[in-house]
C-alpha cells in the first residue's frame, strides 16, 4: 500500500490509521514523528512503552512507496509484530534463523517483487552481504530501528551487532530512518545519535511516564514469597504478570512454589532447553491468566499489552532495567502494578558481582553509578515516580498519588548513634566479617565463634540489643547502599569502611533514614473485571471468550484479535451494526470484516441486558456538559471517554430531538450539504465509504451525527 489518487500525506496517514488499524486519532507526537518520516526525514523517537511506537513506522511504511525494514533484537518480537499486522491485512514478513532455507528464499522473492510493505530483521541478518545486496534491489521506504537503546555499550541491553548500523546512513543516504526507544537517559540518547549517524534527525521526546503503573518497592524482611503471593492473590488472581528473580534457581524454586499454591506458574531462563522456553512463552502469549517467573533473559520484545503485573523478587541492577522490566505491565494503558521485594543479600551480591567482573574500571564506574541510583530509588521516601522520571531527564511537577510513598508516606528516624555502633562493630571486629555476624555481636550472642575470635570483649558487644536483628540487618543494607560500607570482593561478604564513613563516626554528620516498613503497602483493591454490574460482567466475559475461541481456531494470541480496550468500549457503547462496531476504536477494516458478524452475536445475546436508563444517564451526561458550552473533545478529556464515545452520545441526542446538530459541530452548510450528499449515495448509508469519498477530512463521529439529523428530516 503506498499513498495513492494524489491524496496529501497528511490525509493518507490519518485515513492509514482509520481504516487499517481501527484508531480516529493520532496520538500525542505520533502525528509529527509520521509527518516526519513520510517527509522524508530522520528521527528518534523516545515514547514509554505502550505509546504507539510501532505506528510511528507503520503508518509512514504503508503511506510512503517501496517497502520498509525494521530491525529488531529478537524474533519472538518480530514474529508478534508480523502476525498482529496480518490480522490487520498490512503485507509483512520477517527473516530470521527460525526459518527454513526454502522458506527465507521466498521471502527474498517478494522482497524483489515488490509484494511486501515492511520486513523485519535482526541486525545480524540485516549486516550479511546477501541481504544488504538484496536491498539494494528494491525500493525502500524507510529503516526502523526498533530497541535503539541496543546500541548503547553502557546499556543493560547491549547488542554489539547495533554498532554496525551506522552503514545504513553510508549505503542508503536517501532512505529516512528512524530510531525508537522506551529506555535512553541523557548519555544513551547522545550515543544513540553519534553511533547511528543520526545528527541531523529531528528527537521527539514525548516523556517517560506510565501513569497507569503503580509502584511498589519495599525491603524484604524474610516472607518476600508469601508476600509475593498474597499479592497475586488479592490483587491480580487470574491475571497475566512476570515476576523476576535473580537466579535461575530462584526462577525453578518460585515457579514450582507458586503452581503448588494453585496458581498457573511458568519458569522461563537460558537453562532450560530452546523448546521449553518457547513452549512456556507461547503459553504465556496465548493463554490467559498465565505468570511467567522469568529471569532478565526473558521479556524483551514480549508485546502482550494485558500484563497486569510485574514483579521483581530481587533488585534489578539499574533503573534502565527496572523501568525496561516493569514497562511491560500495561502497555494497553488499563491499570497495572509493579511489586519489588529486596534485600540486603541483593545489594551484596551486586556489589560483589559488580566488582568481581572483568570489565574496565570504565565500566565498573558506570556499573557502579546505575546500582547506587536504583537502590537510591528504594530507599526513597519521596514520590517514586517524579525521581524515576527525573532520572531519565523528564519532570513531573506534582506527586504522583500513584506510588506506594504517595499512599503511605514512609516515616523516617534519626539513625545517626545506630550507625556509629554499626559502623563501629565493623572497625572492631578487623574490617573482615560479614553482616549476620557483625549482627551477633552487635547483639551480645553467645556463639562460640564470637568467643573464638575473642570479640566478647570488645567495646561494641552486646550494644545493639535494642534493635532486632531484622532492624539491624535493614541499617547495614541502608549503609551498603548509602557507600558507607564495601563489599569485600572476594566473596565472603565481608564488609569494611569507606572514606564517606568518618564524618558519621565522628558524628559529624547526622544520619536519617527511612524506617524498616513490615509489609509491602496495599494497592488499590481491584475485581478481576472492569465492571461492577453483573450483567456488564457476564457480557465482558463473552467476549473474551469469543476472542479467545477465534484466536485459538488461528494459533494466535487472543489479543492479536481485538485488545481488552477495545472490548471494553464494546462494553460501553453496545455497538449493534457493522457500522456501529466500526467505529469502535481498534476496529480497523479488515478486522471488521473478519470478526464483525462474530461479535455482534454476542453483544445481540449479552449486550441488551443492561438497561436503558444506564445508557440514558452517561448520555445525559454528555448532553448536560454540551449544553454548558464544551465542545466534544473538551466533554471526551472531561469524561476520561474516547471521543468516539462521546460523539455516538451525541448522534443519540439528536436522534431523539434531544440536542441540534448546529449545537455539536460547527459546520457551514455548504460543507454540510456536501456530506449529505455523499451519505445519501452509500450503499446503505455505511459511513466508511462516505469517509473515503470525503479524503478522510471528517471524523467519523461527525459523520454518525450528520446521519443522525437526516433520519429525522426524512422521517
Amino acid at each position: 500500500m503506498a499513498c495513492m489518487n494524489n491524496t496529501p500525506p497528511e490525509t493518507a496517514a490519518l485515513q492509514t490509521l482509520h481504516t487499517i488499524f481501527g484508531y480516529e486519532q493520532f496520538r500525542p507526537m505520533q502525528d509529527e514523528v509520521v509527518d516526519q518520516i513520510i517527509g522524508g526525514g530522520d528521527a528518534l523517537v523516545l515514547m514509554p512503552t505502550g505509546g504507539g511506537k510501532s505506528l510511528c513506522f507503520q503508518i509512514p511504511a504503508l503511506v510512503r512507496d517501496g517497502i520498509a525494514i525494521v530491525i529488531s533484537p529478537l524474533i519472538a518480537l518480530m514474529q508478534d509484530q508480523v502476525a498482529a499486522l496480518h490480522q490487520n491485512g498490512v503485507k509483512a514478513a520477517y527473516l530470521n534463523s527460525s526459518l527454513t532455507s526454502q522458506q527465507a528464499a521466498a521471502i527474498e522473492q517478494q522482497v524483489r517483487n515488490g509484494e511486501l510493505d515492511l520486513l523485519y530483521v535482526a541486525p545480524e541478518r540485516l549486516m550479511m552481504v546477501r541481504t544488504l545486496d538484496l536491498l539494494e534491489q528494491c525500493t525502500l521506504s524507510l529503516f526502523a530501528i526498533d530497541e535503539a537503546h541496543c546500541v548503547s555499550q553502557w546499556g543493560h541491553d547491549f547488542r554489539p551487532e547495533y554498532i554496525q548500523l551506522s552503514i545504513l546512513h553510508e549505503r542508503f543516504p536517501n532512505i529516512p530512518r528512524i530510531a525508537l526507544t522506551a529506555t535512553a537517559d541523557e548519555a544513551t540518547r547522545k550515543e544513540i545519535i553519534e553511533r547511528l549517524a543520526l545528527q541531523d534527525a529531528k528527537v521527539f521526546n514525548n516523556g517517560f511516564d506510565r501513569p497507569n503503573i503503580q509502584y511498589r518497592i519495599s525491603e524484604n524482611s524474610g516472607n518476600a514469597r508469601e508476600q509475593l503471593y498474597r499479592f497475586i492473590r488479592n490483587e491480580h488472581d487470574g491475571e497475566a504478570g512476570i515476576v523476576y528473580c535473580l537466579s535461575r534457581k530462584r526462577v525453578d524454586d518460585t515457579a514450582a512454589w507458586l503452581s503448588r499454591k494453585g496458581l498457573r506458574a511458568l519458569p522461563y531462563h537460558a537453562g532450560h532447553s530452546n523448546d521449553v522456553r518457547q513452549q512456556h512463552q507461547e503459553r504465556f502469549l496465548r493463554e490467559d491468566g498465565i505468570i511467567i517467573v522469568a529471569t532478565i533473559a526473558f521479556g524483551m520484545g514480549i508485546d502482550k499489552p494485558d500484563v497486569r503485573f510485574v514483579a521483581h523478587l530481587n533488585l534489578p541492577k539499574s533503573i534502565e532495567a527496572y523501568y525496561q522490566e516493569t514497562g511491560r505491565a500495561g502497555r494497553d494503558g488499563l491499570p497495572s502494578d509493579t511489586w519489588m521485594s529486596y534485600g540486603l543479600n541483593d545489594v551484596i551480591t551486586l556489589r560483589q558481582m559488580q566488582e568481581g567482573s572483568d570489565a574496565n574500571e570504565a565500566y565498573k564506574r558506570i556499573e557502579r553509578h546505575k546500582l547506587d541510583a536504583m537502590l537510591g530509588l528504594c530507599e526513597l521516601t519521596t514520590c517514586r515516580r517524579q525521581s524515576l522520571l527525573r532520572y531519565f531527564g523528564d519532570t513531573l511537577d506534582e506527586p504522583c498519588g500513584n506510588c506506594d510513598n504517595c499512599l503511605t508516606p514512609p516515616e523516617t528516624w534519626d539513625a545517626t548513634v545506630a550507625a556509629q555502633k554499626a559502623l563501629s562493630c565493623v572497625h572492631r571486629t578487623g574490617q573482615r566479617f560479614g553482616v549476620n555476624y557483625l549482627i551477633d555481636v552487635l547483639r551480645g550472642s553467645d556463639a562460640d565463634r564470637i568467643k573464638q575470635f575473642g570479640h566478647e570483649k570488645l567495646s561494641t558487644y552486646g550494644i545493639g540489643k535494642e534493635h532486632s536483628a531484622i532492624e539491624w540487618r535493614t541499617l547495614y543494607r541502608q549503609l551498603i547502599s548509602h557507600r558507607l560500607l564495601n563489599v569485600d570482593i572476594g566473596g565472603h561478604g565481608g564488609l569494611h569502611l569507606t572514606n564517606e564513613s568518618r564524618p558519621v563516626l565522628r558524628g559529624e554528620t547526622q544520619l536519617h533514614l527511612r524506617k524498616l516498613t513490615k509489609k509491602l503497602s496495599a494497592g488499590k483493591q481491584r475485581s478481576k473485571t472492569p465492571f461492577g454490574k453483573t450483567a456488564d460482567t457476564k457480557f465482558w466475559d463473552a467476549l473474551r471468550d469469543k476472542r479467545k475461541q477465534l484466536a485459538a481456531e488461528q494459533g494466535i494470541a487472543a489479543y492479536m484479535i481485538f485488545h481488552d480496550a477495545t472490548l471494553m468500549e464494546m462494553v460501553d457503547r453496545r455497538p449493534q451494526t457493522l457500522d456501529q462496531l466500526g467505529l469502535i476504536s481498534g476496529v480497523g477494516a479488515k478486522k471488521l470484516e473478519a470478526y464483525g458478524d462474530d461479535f455482534l452475536e454476542v453483544i445481540a445475546e449479552y449486550g441488551n441486558e443492561v438497561s436503558d436508563e444506564i445508557i440514558n444517564d452517561t448520555t445525559d451526561i454528555t448532553i448536560q456538559l454540551l449544553c454548558k458550552g464544551m465542545k466534544p473533545l473538551e466533554i471526551a478529556h472531561k469524561r476520561e471517554l474516547k471521543l468516539s464515545t462521546i460523539y455516538s452520545h451525541l448522534a443519540d441526542a439528536i436522534a431523539q430531538n434531544k440536542v441540534e446538530l448546529s449545537d455539536v459541530i460547527g459546520l457551514d452548510e455548504k460543507t454540510l450539504k456536501v456530506i449529505r450528499f455523499e451519505i445519501e449515495q452509500s450503499d446503505g448509508g455505511k459511513l466508511k465509504p462516505v469517509f473515503e469519498a470525503l479524503g478522510g477530512e471528517h471524523d467519523y463521529g461527525v459523520l454518525r451525527c450528520v446521519k443522525s439529523d437526516m433520519a429525522i428530516g426524512s422521517g
